[in-house]
């Protein structure tokens, strides 16, 4: 299969045609009609920021179906999808196996707020594949997630501080919705009204990738610091590898200071390999969490941890959390059937392979052109950017101006049916439904993109 691959998207990528020109706009009409009227009922017609559109060109889309690695909006344009509902869709849209359980169990209710033999079902798939955990506590939501690991490591350790990193973005959390302040180690500043500058001040936010800026933080909050969390890959602001040497530093600075280390994994958990990023980097964290891939995409999260530590979670301990809709029987019906999919012998080679043959194919035609762009990647989620940096490990090394080559590349993109995330500091993700014809032709629009994207610089 990799081999096929391979050869699949070999060639001398560089001596591929010029595109011409930029291709039409797309109609949006009927996306537009609906977006006016959205604009009625919801500030900026929208339910989550990113969705507006106010990074790239155009209206929002409104999508009406999905199946397989497509998409089609209100207007009956059908593009490739390479955002997957922002990540969780490994399977690609509406999988048979994850629809036909779901639809099973509906049949029997869809809500109850009491105990299922589902919960038990998923978590013995989770804890039996996973190594980081041995209990673990299901919620509605990766922000949930996050919030309530906070709030676990803090109750174990009896300790206030949390140290965060500038970049990482760890849902809508007040105590982390924060940015750096103007110091190398400083408390978190709002960035978001609403947020007490209380709250903030129990954060104290860091550089990434700088073990000078960790070591203050430590010795300035020594004995203060619950935990220190970090995205398990930082794919939130750009894709931000960090190197196994720096893991193993966090891991080690935790373990000395008494401070637990939470593994974020929304965007990376069940993603890059059924353990994550903990798996991929062979690292321990003392606490980790997980978002809506666990569910097949639908609202769900996870947090999980040592025995003893989850022995502090109610009704066991006195760190309280609860949720009505926390193990719903219908999300935990799609997690079972798309996890079990995820244990398939060859799942991650075959995704991870085809993944690397697709982004290593663009970077080599960019190369060629001697084009200021390079595609970061790790398992199957890449990302593009306008540099020519080898490596881009922390939010300031993102240049905010080559965003503006991005709303161009974002817009001949969907004019030829490729759909990407509408912001250039978001990840893209190729799922277990994009076979090599699809993505073949993704790439032959994506180099004639980077061809109008640089002809016109």
């Amino acid at each position: 299969m990799l081999e096929s691959l391979k050869k699949m998207f070999s060639g001398n990528e560089g001596d591929m045609p010029v595109n011409t020109g930029s291709k039409p706009d797309i109609s949006r009409q009927k996306s537009a009609e609906l977006y006016e009227k959205a604009k009625t009922y919801f500030p900026g017609g929208v339910n989550s920021p990113v969705r507006a559109f106010k990074s790239v060109y155009g209206t929002p889309l409104f999508i009406q179906k999905g199946d397989g690695c497509f998409v089609w909006d209100a207007d009956g344009n059908q593009f490739i999808d390479f955002c997957g509902s922002w990540g969780p869709l490994i399977l690609g849209h509406n999988p048979a196996k994850v629809r036909e359980k779901v639809t099973e169990v509906m049949q029997n209710g869809m809500s109850f707020g009491a105990p299922t033999a589902l919960e038990n079902e998923l978590a013995e798939i989770i804890i039996k594949n996973n190594k980081h955990v041995e209990k673990i506590r299901f919620t509605s939501s990766g922000t949930e997630a996050v919030m309530s690991a906070i709030r676990l490591a803090r109750g174990y350790t009896g300790k206030d501080k949390i140290i965060k990193f500038e970049g990482c973005y760890h849902g809508h959390t007040d105590s982390l919705l924060v940015k750096a302040g103007s110091g190398l180690v400083t408390f978190g500043e709002t960035s978001s009204l609403g947020v007490p500058q209380s709250f903030a001040a129990e954060t104290v936010v860091i550089p990434l990738n700088d073990k000078n800026a960790l070591e203050q933080a430590f010795e300035q909050f020594k004995g203060q610091v619950a935990a220190v969390i970090i995205e398990g890959i930082p794919a939130n602001n750009g894709l931000l590898m960090q190197d196994q040497e720096y893991i193993d530093f966090l891991q080690k600075i935790c373990k000395d200071n008494a401070a637990l280390l939470i593994f974020d994994e929304v965007i990376t958990g069940f993603r890059l390999g059924f353990e994550g990023a903990a798996g991929h980097y062979n690292a321990k964290p003392d606490i980790v969490t997980y978002g809506k891939i666990l569910g097949g995409g639908l609202p769900v999260g996870m947090y999980g941890a040592s025995a003893e530590i989850m022995g502090q979670i109610s009704p066991d301990g006195g760190v309280y959390q609860a949720g009505t809709l926390s193990g719903n029987p219908v999300a935990m019906a799609a997690g079972i059937a798309q996890l079990t999919e995820l244990l398939r012998s060859g799942f991650y080679k075959e995704l991870n392979g085809k993944a690397e043959e697709f982004a290593e194919s663009i970077q080599r035609f960019a190369t060629a052109r001697n084009y200021k762009f390079k595609v970061f990647h790790v398992g199957s989620i890449f990302w593009f950017a306008f540099t020519d940096k080898d490596k881009i490990q922390c939010a300031d090394d993102i240049d905010p101006a080559s965003m503006e080559k991005f709303k161009v590349m974002h817009r001949e993109l969907l004019n030829r049916g490729i759909y990407l995330g509408p912001s250039g500091y978001e990840v893209g993700f190729v799922s277990a439904a994009h076979t090599k014809v699809e993505l073949e032709k993704a790439k032959r629009a994506i180099l004639e993109t980077l061809d109008i994207v640089f002809r016109n610089k």
